[in-house]
């Protein structure tokens, strides 16, 4: 697989490609991921979820698509971004939902994305990031080498899909500034 990806933006329900979208969602939770779902993912369920995220979209909630080089229609991948709301919040966002197709994985997708959505919080004025993920997990330690740094951990946070509990731990980002401190 081909590290460079085309990555963009999101901003018009066009763009975000629902069937695209619902794919990429049901590889990833059929594969084993703790993305809020259980296997197996139906069809459906996948598309009422980017339905509503896509009618999201807005200065708040930004989405990332990693589009494949050679077919351009084929989403490999996607991140979201959701901005806090409250006044005393709007230094910081919100990283969701870091997919990539299982194909895709290890050819530098994941973290095309996660720069795309870095630049654009530190465009924004943003000067922290947080997220969540499975503890212990592959996408835990992509994590970490990409600079962020480890919260803790609350344990049975979330389900798998065979209904056994798992730990889920939390993270941040400091974010400089283009241009300096």
């Amino acid at each position: 697989m081909n590290a460079q990806a085309r990555v963009e933006r999101a901003v018009t329900p066009e763009a975000a490609d629902l069937d695209g979208l619902a794919a990429l969602l049901i590889d990833v939770v059929d594969g084993g991921a703790s993305v809020g779902f259980h296997a197996p993912l139906p069809l459906r369920t996948a598309q009422d979820y980017w339905r509503e995220v896509i009618a999201s979209l807005d200065d708040n909630v930004a989405l990332w698509l990693a589009r494949a080089p050679t077919a351009p229609h084929r989403i490999l991948g996607s991140v979201q971004m959701q901005s806090a709301g409250r006044e005393n919040g709007r230094h910081r966002a919100e990283v969701c939902k870091l997919l990539v197709l299982h194909e895709a994985r290890r050819s530098g997708i994941a973290s095309q994305l996660m720069a795309a959505l870095e630049d654009h919080a530190r465009a924004l004025g943003l000067t922290l990031l947080v997220l969540d993920t499975e503890a212990q997990s592959p996408a835990e330690s992509f994590y970490r080498r990409q600079g962020w740094q480890r919260v803790g951990e609350v344990p049975a946070y979330a389900s798998r899909g065979d209904g056994s509990l798992l730990a889920t731990a939390f993270h941040f980002k400091a974010l400089v500034r283009s241009g300096g401190a």
